[in-house]
């Protein structure tokens, strides 16, 4: 479904061709300062690109690696753990200054350009809204009405309450522990919804499927390098790729679109600063349509293996099975997990 969601971003971009005439032009941390500058000396501190493939690669061979050597590999295993958080601690650090660096993108993209850069940033913003809107409810909710016979607006409105937190939080990783509880309340089998919702939190990310393309095109377009209809088949079947994997937390979005085009097509990373100023709000619409896709999807297998309950389902739909906010227990729990809450 992610595949699809790509798909529909890329025509999408298209038809709308946003960016269009701003004609950025990327700072080169790799080229040469003309002047000794205050400025010209800190932007040398700072690396240039960082190959993401072969770094990719070795890590790979590394967890493989690691894999076989067994008990002798747990050293290193901590040590590799040590620096994770290390780093994590780092980008943290960095995130504090991110809201400068991109005030500071779009004021000199608004300075050259005008207000034809809001108005470009605006129309990724509305047709990305929009894009997801429809997908929603045309393409999620045409196969939950054809294979399972649920209506898309009694599903959306049992989650209301999780709409409500992931719009407050930008994240659909928010509202994971409640979706879990409330599909199998809604009548799938606890083993689909183990293995379906966390799979999908990591596979099925259709709002961020969406948002890859839709991006990339803009800061194709807002750099002047459109993409040709070959180049973009290229990005799709990369960002196919480049998507499988990405977290559901706020911000993973702009880190699998940067990383994606730092990998394929480099030139264009540049043009990122763009979208990390307006990345905020299209966040929300991002991690409801993830949401919304994995609880869609939850569904959908529960009907094709027939892990589903019919009559359950057309119950708490219909509101005469309500959902225990209290307890958070499905209506499948187990007894002696009900009578330990009740106590």
């Amino acid at each position: 479904m992610s595949t699809f969601a790509l798909a529909i971003g890329l025509v999408v971009g298209n038809i709308i061709h946003p960016g269009e005439g701003l004609k950025l032009i990327p700072y080169d941390p790799n080229a040469k300062a003309a002047t000794n500058s205050t400025a010209d000396f800190l932007l040398g501190i700072i690396p240039g690109d960082i190959p993401v493939l072969p770094t990719l690669l070795a890590a790979i061979l590394v967890g493989f690696a690691l894999q076989r050597m067994g008990s002798q590999g747990q050293p290193v295993l901590k040590a590799i753990q040590h620096g994770q958080a290390l780093v994590f601690r780092i980008l943290i650090m960095i995130m504090w200054l991110a809201p400068v660096g991109a005030f500071g993108a779009i004021a000199a993209v608004v300075g050259a350009t005008g207000v034809k850069a809001i108005f470009g940033m605006l129309t990724l913003m509305v047709a990305f809204y929009i894009t997801c809107a429809l997908f929603i409810v045309v393409v999620l909710g045409t196969l939950l009405r054809v294979v399972a016979g649920v209506s898309i607006f009694q599903l959306m409105k049992y989650l209301a309450r999780e709409y409500l937190l992931i719009f407050s939080t930008s994240s659909s990783e928010a509202a994971l522990p409640r979706l879990i509880a409330k599909m199998e309340h809604l009548g799938v089998s606890k083993p689909v919804v183990g293995v379906t919702v966390p799979t999908g939190y990591s596979f099925n990310l259709d709002g961020t499927a969406i948002y890859l393309t839709m991006a990339s095109l803009f800061v194709a377009n807002a750099m002047g390098i459109p993409l040709d209809l070959g180049a973009q088949v290229s990005l799709l079947v990369f960002m196919i790729i480049a998507s499988k994997g990405a977290a559901g937390v706020s911000g993973a979005g702009l880190a699998t679109l940067a990383a994606g085009l730092q990998a394929h097509r480099p030139e264009l990373l540049g043009g990122v600063g763009m979208i990390v100023g307006i990345d905020r709000f299209m966040s929300e619409a991002r991690a409801l349509t993830n949401f919304t896709g994995n609880a869609v999807a939850t569904v959908l297998i529960g009907t094709w293996v027939k892990e589903i309950d019919r009559n359950q389902v057309t119950n708490v739909l219909s509101g005469a099975t309500p959902f225990d906010e209290l307890t958070m227990i499905s209506h499948h729990a187990e007894p002696e997990v009900k009578e330990a809450v009740a106590a």
